[in-house]
């Protein structure tokens, strides 16, 4: 698989494309796009990154399920193995995981077509879903004697009513763009051939924000979704006071009394 890769206006876009096999992931391309996105972590040119998958049938369908049959090694031994030697040797779920990257620049899901297993499991991650209007959602694992094994089962009963993601999970039934609006898996349905601008649109105006808050915001919702509220609002004044003197942040006070567009540099 060949992963696109783009920077206009501070904004990403990372493209996966092998549409042939409606943009399913192997071993090879799961490093391409870690190694990708880690490019745009570390680039100070990107505010957001924008995923998508190339032509209009599909996001992204998960693992490719001919080039990911269990290996000879056995689970046990790969399983304390790093992130790569757990991959070669079969725990190729692990790529699929982007936790381990640390991105804390908000991402785009652009969700065009097929949307399921991995490909899902990769939509669950980012902080944001628009969908085109043909778009199909699904954990189908079940309905080949598997699991979703990365984050699936648990950011999906965050993402959607329990009873939603748990009729997703056990049946192996889909849903489309319409329906995932409503439950609120995706914020917004367009057809497909505006997708992209619209999701270009909608990262240009995170990027327009400040990045040091936008990704603070970011980090601060992760880091206290599990912690008990006052424990949270501990450590979110603590964020707000390494915020308080940043250029950004002074420069936001200065643009507003002026009446003027702000300048942000991220420092």
């Amino acid at each position: 698989m060949t992963i696109h890769y783009t920077v206009s206006e501070y904004v990403a876009s990372v493209t996966l494309d092998r549409p042939e096999a409606l943009n399913a992931l192997d071993l090879e391309s799961l490093k391409e796009l870690r190694a990708v996105l880690a490019a745009a972590r570390d680039d100070d040119n990107v505010r957001v990154i924008v995923l998508t998958g190339a032509g209009k049938k599909s996001f992204c369908v998960g693992a490719d399920l001919k080039n990911t049959l269990p290996p000879s090694s056995s689970f046990s031994s790969s399983f304390v193995k790093s992130i790569d030697r757990a991959a070669a040797e079969g725990i190729y779920v692990r790529q699929i995981d982007l936790s381990s990257l640390k991105i804390f620049k908000p991402n785009i899901g652009a969700i065009n077509g097929y949307c399921l297993g991995g490909g899902l499991e990769l939509a669950l991650q980012c902080d944001l879903r628009i969908a085109a209007s043909n778009a199909i959602f699904g954990l189908p694992e079940a309905v080949v004697a598997s699991i979703p094994a990365v984050c699936g089962i648990q950011a999906l009963q965050k993402a959607v009513p329990s009873a939603v993601a748990m009729k997703m999970l056990m049946t192996g039934s889909k849903i489309d763009a319409v329906y995932a609006e409503r439950v609120g898996l995706i914020t917004d349905v367009y057809e497909p051939d505006s997708l992209m601008e619209k999701a270009l649109e909608l990262g240009a105006s995170i990027a327009a924000n400040g990045p040091l808050a936008v990704q603070m915001i970011k980090k601060i919702a992760e880091t206290s979704s599990n912690v008990p509220l006052t424990q949270a609002i501990e450590f979110t004044e603590l964020a707000w006071g390494a915020m308080r003197e940043s250029e950004d942040r002074i420069e936001g006070r200065k643009a507003f009394a002026e009446k003027r567009q702000p300048k942000f540099k991220g420092r």
